[in-house]
Protein backbone atom coordinates (compact mmCIF):
# COMPACT_ATOMS: atom_id res chain seq x y z
CA UNK A 1 0.00 0.00 0.00
CA UNK A 2 2.86 2.27 0.88
CA UNK A 3 4.12 1.86 -2.74
CA UNK A 4 1.01 3.07 -4.62
CA UNK A 5 -0.45 5.70 -2.25
CA UNK A 6 2.24 8.61 -3.88
CA UNK A 7 0.25 7.48 -7.18
CA UNK A 8 -3.14 8.44 -5.58
CA UNK A 9 -1.29 11.62 -4.43
CA UNK A 10 -0.09 12.07 -7.71
CA UNK A 11 -3.57 11.06 -9.71
CA UNK A 12 -5.45 13.61 -6.96
CA UNK A 13 -3.13 16.53 -8.10
CA UNK A 14 -3.77 15.53 -11.00
CA UNK A 15 -7.52 15.83 -10.80
CA UNK A 16 -6.93 19.22 -9.46
CA UNK A 17 -5.06 21.04 -11.89
CA UNK A 18 -6.84 19.59 -14.66
CA UNK A 19 -9.92 21.17 -13.07
CA UNK A 20 -8.07 24.21 -12.09
CA UNK A 21 -5.49 25.06 -14.55
CA UNK A 22 -7.91 23.75 -17.62
CA UNK A 23 -10.51 26.56 -16.99
CA UNK A 24 -7.79 28.78 -16.99
CA UNK A 25 -6.84 27.62 -20.14
CA UNK A 26 -10.10 27.30 -21.34
CA UNK A 27 -10.65 30.31 -20.40
CA UNK A 28 -7.71 31.78 -22.73
CA UNK A 29 -9.22 29.83 -25.18
CA UNK A 30 -12.70 31.96 -25.00
CA UNK A 31 -10.97 35.06 -25.15
CA UNK A 32 -9.49 33.46 -28.30
CA UNK A 33 -13.50 32.57 -29.91
CA UNK A 34 -15.04 35.87 -28.55
CA UNK A 35 -15.38 37.66 -31.89
CA UNK A 36 -15.39 41.46 -32.70
CA UNK A 37 -17.03 44.75 -31.68
CA UNK A 38 -18.12 45.52 -28.00
CA UNK A 39 -19.57 42.22 -26.91
CA UNK A 40 -16.81 40.63 -27.69
CA UNK A 41 -14.39 42.84 -25.35
CA UNK A 42 -17.01 42.41 -22.64
CA UNK A 43 -15.90 38.22 -22.72
CA UNK A 44 -12.30 38.76 -22.90
CA UNK A 45 -12.55 41.40 -20.43
CA UNK A 46 -14.65 38.62 -18.15
CA UNK A 47 -12.73 35.73 -18.59
CA UNK A 48 -9.67 37.94 -17.86
CA UNK A 49 -10.59 39.30 -14.15
CA UNK A 50 -12.44 35.77 -13.46
CA UNK A 51 -9.39 33.90 -13.67
CA UNK A 52 -7.39 36.63 -12.23
CA UNK A 53 -7.32 35.81 -8.75
CA UNK A 54 -6.62 32.17 -9.06
CA UNK A 55 -4.78 31.70 -12.17
CA UNK A 56 -1.30 31.38 -10.93
CA UNK A 57 -2.21 29.31 -7.08
CA UNK A 58 -3.67 26.56 -9.64
CA UNK A 59 -0.35 25.69 -11.36
CA UNK A 60 0.92 24.82 -7.94
CA UNK A 61 -0.38 21.40 -8.77
CA UNK A 62 1.92 20.71 -11.96
CA UNK A 63 4.91 21.17 -9.02
CA UNK A 64 3.15 19.15 -6.68
CA UNK A 65 2.76 16.27 -9.46
CA UNK A 66 6.35 16.40 -10.68
CA UNK A 67 7.85 16.74 -6.77
CA UNK A 68 6.24 13.64 -5.88
CA UNK A 69 6.41 11.63 -9.39
CA UNK A 70 10.29 12.62 -9.24
CA UNK A 71 10.76 11.08 -5.98
CA UNK A 72 8.53 8.28 -5.05
CA UNK A 73 9.06 6.95 -8.82
CA UNK A 74 12.41 8.65 -10.61
CA UNK A 75 12.62 6.16 -13.45
CA UNK A 76 8.92 6.56 -14.39
CA UNK A 77 9.67 10.14 -14.88
CA UNK A 78 13.20 10.36 -16.17
CA UNK A 79 11.43 7.97 -19.14
CA UNK A 80 8.70 10.18 -19.35
CA UNK A 81 10.91 13.28 -19.00
CA UNK A 82 13.47 11.99 -21.62
CA UNK A 83 10.75 10.31 -24.12
CA UNK A 84 8.42 13.17 -24.20
CA UNK A 85 10.64 15.78 -24.08
CA UNK A 86 9.32 17.89 -26.78
CA UNK A 87 5.52 18.16 -26.03
CA UNK A 88 6.60 18.60 -22.36
CA UNK A 89 8.27 21.47 -24.06
CA UNK A 90 5.68 22.84 -25.85
CA UNK A 91 3.77 22.64 -22.88
CA UNK A 92 6.27 24.60 -20.49
CA UNK A 93 6.35 27.63 -23.18
CA UNK A 94 3.04 27.90 -23.59
CA UNK A 95 2.54 28.05 -19.45
CA UNK A 96 5.62 30.77 -19.41
CA UNK A 97 3.94 32.79 -22.36
CA UNK A 98 0.65 32.63 -20.33
CA UNK A 99 2.34 34.07 -17.72
CA UNK A 100 4.57 36.42 -19.34
CA UNK A 101 1.48 37.39 -21.39
CA UNK A 102 -1.24 37.98 -18.59
CA UNK A 103 1.46 40.11 -16.44
CA UNK A 104 1.79 42.83 -19.15
CA UNK A 105 -1.06 43.07 -20.71
CA UNK A 106 -2.64 45.93 -18.01
CA UNK A 107 0.30 48.07 -19.05
CA UNK A 108 -1.16 48.49 -22.24
CA UNK A 109 -3.84 50.57 -23.68
CA UNK A 110 -6.54 49.39 -26.12
CA UNK A 111 -4.80 49.12 -29.18
CA UNK A 112 -3.18 47.10 -31.89
CA UNK A 113 -0.34 45.63 -29.53
CA UNK A 114 -3.34 44.63 -26.99
CA UNK A 115 -4.89 42.73 -29.46
CA UNK A 116 -1.62 41.04 -30.28
CA UNK A 117 -0.85 40.22 -26.65
CA UNK A 118 -4.33 38.87 -25.86
CA UNK A 119 -4.40 36.65 -29.32
CA UNK A 120 -0.68 35.42 -28.20
CA UNK A 121 -2.37 34.36 -24.69
CA UNK A 122 -5.57 32.83 -26.16
CA UNK A 123 -2.99 30.76 -28.36
CA UNK A 124 -0.54 29.60 -25.49
CA UNK A 125 -3.91 28.84 -23.78
CA UNK A 126 -4.97 26.16 -26.50
CA UNK A 127 -1.10 24.67 -27.58
CA UNK A 128 -0.83 24.05 -23.70
CA UNK A 129 -3.64 21.81 -22.95
CA UNK A 130 -3.11 19.84 -26.17
CA UNK A 131 0.38 19.39 -25.33
CA UNK A 132 0.09 17.78 -21.78
CA UNK A 133 -2.83 15.73 -22.94
CA UNK A 134 -0.84 14.57 -26.02
CA UNK A 135 1.83 13.81 -23.41
CA UNK A 136 -0.70 11.61 -21.64
CA UNK A 137 -2.29 9.76 -24.34
CA UNK A 138 1.48 8.37 -25.15
CA UNK A 139 1.62 7.49 -21.52
CA UNK A 140 -1.32 5.45 -21.67
CA UNK A 141 -0.99 4.21 -25.13
CA UNK A 142 2.09 2.87 -23.48
CA UNK A 143 4.55 4.49 -26.24
CA UNK A 144 6.69 5.39 -23.50
CA UNK A 145 9.36 3.00 -22.32
CA UNK A 146 11.69 2.58 -19.79
CA UNK A 147 14.89 4.03 -20.27
CA UNK A 148 16.29 7.61 -21.63
CA UNK A 149 14.44 8.94 -24.79
CA UNK A 150 13.53 5.22 -25.65
CA UNK A 151 10.91 6.51 -28.02
CA UNK A 152 10.97 9.02 -30.80
CA UNK A 153 11.11 12.76 -30.03
CA UNK A 154 7.82 13.07 -32.23
CA UNK A 155 6.17 10.09 -33.08
CA UNK A 156 5.83 8.82 -29.56
CA UNK A 157 3.45 11.68 -28.52
CA UNK A 158 1.59 11.94 -31.99
CA UNK A 159 -0.33 9.03 -32.08
CA UNK A 160 -4.17 8.74 -32.56
CA UNK A 161 -4.54 8.45 -29.11
CA UNK A 162 -2.57 10.92 -28.19
CA UNK A 163 -4.33 13.25 -30.74
CA UNK A 164 -7.54 12.12 -29.21
CA UNK A 165 -6.65 13.08 -25.53
CA UNK A 166 -5.03 16.57 -26.78
CA UNK A 167 -8.06 17.30 -28.13
CA UNK A 168 -10.32 16.22 -25.32
CA UNK A 169 -8.19 18.05 -22.86
CA UNK A 170 -9.16 21.10 -25.14
CA UNK A 171 -12.61 20.21 -25.23
CA UNK A 172 -12.55 19.75 -21.07
CA UNK A 173 -10.92 23.30 -20.50
CA UNK A 174 -13.06 24.72 -22.77
CA UNK A 175 -15.88 23.20 -20.99
CA UNK A 176 -14.65 23.71 -17.28
CA UNK A 177 -14.23 27.49 -18.16
CA UNK A 178 -17.64 28.14 -19.47
CA UNK A 179 -19.54 26.17 -16.76
CA UNK A 180 -17.20 28.45 -14.28
CA UNK A 181 -17.74 31.71 -16.05
CA UNK A 182 -21.41 31.55 -17.05
CA UNK A 183 -21.09 30.69 -12.62
CA UNK A 184 -19.17 34.33 -12.22
CA UNK A 185 -21.72 36.23 -14.49
CA UNK A 186 -24.53 35.03 -12.42
CA UNK A 187 -23.34 36.37 -9.12
CA UNK A 188 -21.44 39.63 -10.82
CA UNK A 189 -25.65 40.07 -12.42
CA UNK A 190 -24.61 40.36 -16.00
CA UNK A 191 -27.31 38.86 -17.87
CA UNK A 192 -26.19 39.25 -21.18
CA UNK A 193 -22.73 37.18 -19.80
CA UNK A 194 -24.91 34.49 -18.25
CA UNK A 195 -26.28 34.09 -21.45
CA UNK A 196 -23.21 33.94 -23.65
CA UNK A 197 -21.47 31.36 -21.47
CA UNK A 198 -24.38 29.39 -20.87
CA UNK A 199 -24.67 28.98 -24.43
CA UNK A 200 -21.05 27.90 -24.67
CA UNK A 201 -20.96 26.00 -21.97
CA UNK A 202 -23.46 23.33 -22.98
CA UNK A 203 -22.21 23.40 -26.59
CA UNK A 204 -18.77 22.54 -25.04
CA UNK A 205 -20.48 19.71 -22.61
CA UNK A 206 -21.91 18.34 -25.78
CA UNK A 207 -18.89 18.37 -28.15
CA UNK A 208 -16.62 16.96 -24.98
CA UNK A 209 -19.16 13.94 -24.07
CA UNK A 210 -19.37 13.77 -28.05
CA UNK A 211 -15.31 13.42 -28.17
CA UNK A 212 -15.18 11.35 -25.24
CA UNK A 213 -17.65 8.27 -26.35
CA UNK A 214 -16.39 8.18 -30.12
CA UNK A 215 -13.14 8.20 -29.10
CA UNK A 216 -13.28 5.02 -27.55
CA UNK A 217 -12.98 3.68 -31.32
CA UNK A 218 -10.07 5.17 -31.18
CA UNK A 219 -8.77 3.62 -28.18
CA UNK A 220 -10.32 0.23 -29.20
CA UNK A 221 -7.78 0.32 -32.37
CA UNK A 222 -4.84 2.02 -31.30
CA UNK A 223 -4.24 0.80 -27.39
CA UNK A 224 -6.44 -2.34 -27.11
CA UNK A 225 -5.63 -3.05 -23.54
CA UNK A 226 -6.49 -0.02 -21.92
CA UNK A 227 -9.78 -0.55 -24.44
CA UNK A 228 -10.32 -3.65 -21.56
CA UNK A 229 -9.20 -1.89 -18.64
CA UNK A 230 -12.09 0.75 -19.55
CA UNK A 231 -15.08 -1.72 -20.46
CA UNK A 232 -14.19 -3.90 -17.17
CA UNK A 233 -14.14 -3.36 -13.23
CA UNK A 234 -13.22 0.34 -11.71
CA UNK A 235 -12.50 1.44 -15.47
CA UNK A 236 -16.29 0.94 -16.66
CA UNK A 237 -17.51 2.38 -13.10
CA UNK A 238 -15.93 5.31 -13.46
CA UNK A 239 -16.85 6.13 -17.19
CA UNK A 240 -20.61 5.58 -16.07
CA UNK A 241 -20.16 8.23 -13.14
CA UNK A 242 -18.60 10.59 -15.59
CA UNK A 243 -21.52 9.98 -18.44
CA UNK A 244 -24.22 11.17 -15.18
CA UNK A 245 -22.21 13.46 -14.05
CA UNK A 246 -22.21 14.90 -17.69
CA UNK A 247 -25.52 14.54 -18.02
CA UNK A 248 -26.63 16.19 -14.97
CA UNK A 249 -24.07 18.89 -16.00
CA UNK A 250 -25.62 20.13 -18.64
CA UNK A 251 -29.49 20.06 -16.84
CA UNK A 252 -28.01 22.40 -14.24
CA UNK A 253 -26.24 24.71 -16.49
CA UNK A 254 -29.70 24.97 -18.58
CA UNK A 255 -31.54 25.75 -15.33
CA UNK A 256 -28.92 28.51 -14.30
CA UNK A 257 -27.83 26.63 -10.91
CA UNK A 258 -24.26 27.48 -11.92
CA UNK A 259 -22.57 26.53 -8.41
CA UNK A 260 -23.92 22.93 -8.67
CA UNK A 261 -23.06 22.45 -12.55
CA UNK A 262 -18.97 23.99 -11.20
CA UNK A 263 -19.41 20.50 -9.21
CA UNK A 264 -20.92 18.26 -11.94
CA UNK A 265 -18.64 19.65 -14.34
CA UNK A 266 -15.58 18.78 -12.23
CA UNK A 267 -16.92 15.39 -11.13
CA UNK A 268 -16.99 14.22 -14.58
CA UNK A 269 -13.72 14.99 -15.71
CA UNK A 270 -12.07 13.68 -12.89
CA UNK A 271 -14.00 10.35 -13.51
CA UNK A 272 -12.29 10.26 -16.98
CA UNK A 273 -9.07 10.30 -15.43
CA UNK A 274 -10.08 7.99 -12.34
CA UNK A 275 -11.21 5.50 -15.43
CA UNK A 276 -7.94 5.87 -17.03
CA UNK A 277 -6.37 4.64 -13.50
CA UNK A 278 -7.97 2.15 -13.00
CA UNK A 279 -7.64 0.74 -16.86
CA UNK A 280 -4.01 0.64 -16.21
CA UNK A 281 -3.47 -0.05 -12.47
CA UNK A 282 -1.15 -1.16 -11.20
CA UNK A 283 1.28 -1.03 -14.60
CA UNK A 284 3.03 2.33 -15.16
CA UNK A 285 4.77 1.80 -18.09
CA UNK A 286 5.62 -1.16 -19.82
CA UNK A 287 7.16 -3.84 -18.06
CA UNK A 288 7.17 -1.35 -14.45
CA UNK A 289 4.63 -1.73 -12.03
CA UNK A 290 4.33 0.56 -9.05
CA UNK A 291 5.59 -2.17 -7.08
CA UNK A 292 9.66 -1.91 -8.81
CA UNK A 293 8.92 1.73 -9.97
CA UNK A 294 8.20 2.74 -6.35
CA UNK A 295 11.53 4.45 -4.21
CA UNK A 296 13.02 3.13 -1.13
CA UNK A 297 10.60 2.74 2.21
CA UNK A 298 12.25 5.23 3.97
CA UNK A 299 12.01 7.69 1.30
CA UNK A 300 8.05 6.79 0.62
CA UNK A 301 7.67 7.35 3.93
CA UNK A 302 9.20 10.57 4.23
CA UNK A 303 7.37 11.75 1.52
CA UNK A 304 4.09 10.89 2.58
CA UNK A 305 4.94 12.57 5.72
CA UNK A 306 5.60 15.83 3.70
CA UNK A 307 3.16 15.76 1.72
CA UNK A 308 0.00 15.48 4.83
CA UNK A 309 1.79 17.73 7.21
CA UNK A 310 2.42 20.59 3.91
CA UNK A 311 -1.42 20.18 3.40
CA UNK A 312 -2.09 21.49 6.66
CA UNK A 313 -0.47 25.41 5.23
CA UNK A 314 -1.56 24.53 1.43
CA UNK A 315 -5.52 23.80 2.15
CA UNK A 316 -6.45 26.21 4.17
CA UNK A 317 -4.31 29.22 2.14
CA UNK A 318 -6.26 28.17 -0.87
CA UNK A 319 -9.60 27.34 0.69
CA UNK A 320 -9.48 31.42 1.95
CA UNK A 321 -8.24 32.27 -1.38
CA UNK A 322 -11.10 30.33 -3.73
CA UNK A 323 -13.78 31.72 -0.69
CA UNK A 324 -13.36 35.10 -0.64
CA UNK A 325 -13.01 34.93 -4.82
CA UNK A 326 -16.42 32.77 -4.66
CA UNK A 327 -17.96 34.76 -2.59
CA UNK A 328 -16.94 38.55 -4.76
CA UNK A 329 -14.34 39.77 -2.27
CA UNK A 330 -11.41 39.71 -4.83
CA UNK A 331 -10.85 42.04 -7.56
CA UNK A 332 -13.46 44.57 -7.06
CA UNK A 333 -16.68 42.31 -8.01
CA UNK A 334 -19.99 43.01 -6.98
CA UNK A 335 -22.00 40.64 -5.00
CA UNK A 336 -25.60 41.11 -3.83
CA UNK A 337 -27.27 40.89 -1.07
CA UNK A 338 -27.70 37.36 0.94
CA UNK A 339 -31.45 35.39 -0.63
CA UNK A 340 -31.21 37.83 -3.59
CA UNK A 341 -30.53 37.29 -7.26
CA UNK A 342 -30.71 34.85 -10.22
CA UNK A 343 -30.51 31.22 -9.89
CA UNK A 344 -27.02 29.92 -9.09
CA UNK A 345 -26.09 33.30 -7.72
CA UNK A 346 -23.38 32.71 -4.80
CA UNK A 347 -24.83 35.54 -2.50
CA UNK A 348 -22.08 37.08 -0.56
CA UNK A 349 -22.10 35.76 2.98
CA UNK A 350 -20.72 37.41 6.34
CA UNK A 351 -16.87 36.46 7.21
CA UNK A 352 -17.15 32.92 9.15
CA UNK A 353 -17.07 32.92 12.85
CA UNK A 354 -13.82 31.94 14.41
CA UNK A 355 -13.99 28.79 16.09
CA UNK A 356 -13.94 29.53 19.89
CA UNK A 357 -10.72 28.99 21.74
CA UNK A 358 -11.64 25.70 23.67
CA UNK A 359 -12.86 24.16 20.64
CA UNK A 360 -9.54 25.17 18.32
CA UNK A 361 -7.40 23.93 21.12
CA UNK A 362 -8.74 20.64 21.51
CA UNK A 363 -8.81 20.25 17.36
CA UNK A 364 -4.98 21.28 17.37
CA UNK A 365 -4.55 18.09 20.58
CA UNK A 366 -6.76 16.00 18.41
CA UNK A 367 -4.67 16.55 15.07
CA UNK A 368 -1.16 16.73 16.60
CA UNK A 369 -1.92 12.68 18.58
CA UNK A 370 -3.17 12.17 15.18
CA UNK A 371 0.21 13.28 13.35
CA UNK A 372 2.35 11.10 15.95
CA UNK A 373 0.26 8.06 15.46
CA UNK A 374 0.67 8.42 11.24
CA UNK A 375 4.36 9.28 11.41
CA UNK A 376 4.43 6.46 13.84
CA UNK A 377 2.22 3.37 12.12
CA UNK A 378 4.41 4.44 8.70
CA UNK A 379 7.86 3.96 10.60
CA UNK A 380 8.04 1.54 13.37
CA UNK A 381 5.74 -1.10 11.48
CA UNK A 382 5.88 -2.71 8.01
CA UNK A 383 3.35 -4.42 7.93
CA UNK A 384 0.24 -3.58 5.42
CA UNK A 385 -2.49 -2.48 8.15
CA UNK A 386 -0.12 -0.73 10.10
CA UNK A 387 0.33 1.37 6.79
CA UNK A 388 -3.13 1.82 6.51
CA UNK A 389 -3.75 3.69 10.02
CA UNK A 390 -0.38 5.53 9.12
CA UNK A 391 -2.03 7.09 6.13
CA UNK A 392 -5.49 7.39 7.63
CA UNK A 393 -4.00 9.14 10.63
CA UNK A 394 -1.89 11.55 8.85
CA UNK A 395 -5.11 12.07 6.68
CA UNK A 396 -6.86 13.01 9.68
CA UNK A 397 -4.64 15.01 10.80
CA UNK A 398 -5.15 17.33 7.63
CA UNK A 399 -8.18 17.27 8.07
CA UNK A 400 -8.65 18.16 11.85
CA UNK A 401 -5.81 20.63 11.81
CA UNK A 402 -7.38 22.75 8.39
CA UNK A 403 -10.68 22.49 10.24
CA UNK A 404 -9.19 24.51 12.64
CA UNK A 405 -7.32 26.83 11.27
CA UNK A 406 -9.37 27.83 8.33
CA UNK A 407 -11.85 29.63 10.11
CA UNK A 408 -9.12 31.58 11.95
CA UNK A 409 -8.28 32.60 8.76
CA UNK A 410 -11.59 33.44 7.04
CA UNK A 411 -12.26 35.84 10.65
CA UNK A 412 -9.11 37.00 10.22
CA UNK A 413 -9.73 38.10 6.66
Amino acid sequence: MLRALPLVFVLAGLVLYVVLAGADFGAGIWQLLSGPGERGRRIREHAHHSMGPVWEANHVWLIFILTVSWTAYPVFLASVASTLAAALFIAGLGIILRGALYALAPGLADGRRLVALQGAFAIASLITPFALGAAAGAIAAQRVHVGNATGPLLGSWTGPLSLLVGALSVCFSAYLAAVYLAGDAARRRQPELVAAFRRRALAAGAVSGTVALAGLLIVHSDAESLYRGLVHGGGLAALGISLAAGAATLALIASGRFELARVGAAVAVAAVIAGWAFARWPVLLPGLPIARAAASHDTLVALVVAVLAGAILLFPALGLLFSLTLGGRLGGAPHAPAGTGPPGLLAAQPPAPATPPRLRASALRTAAALLVIGVGMLNVADAGWAHAIGVIGLAGFVVVASAALLPVALAGE
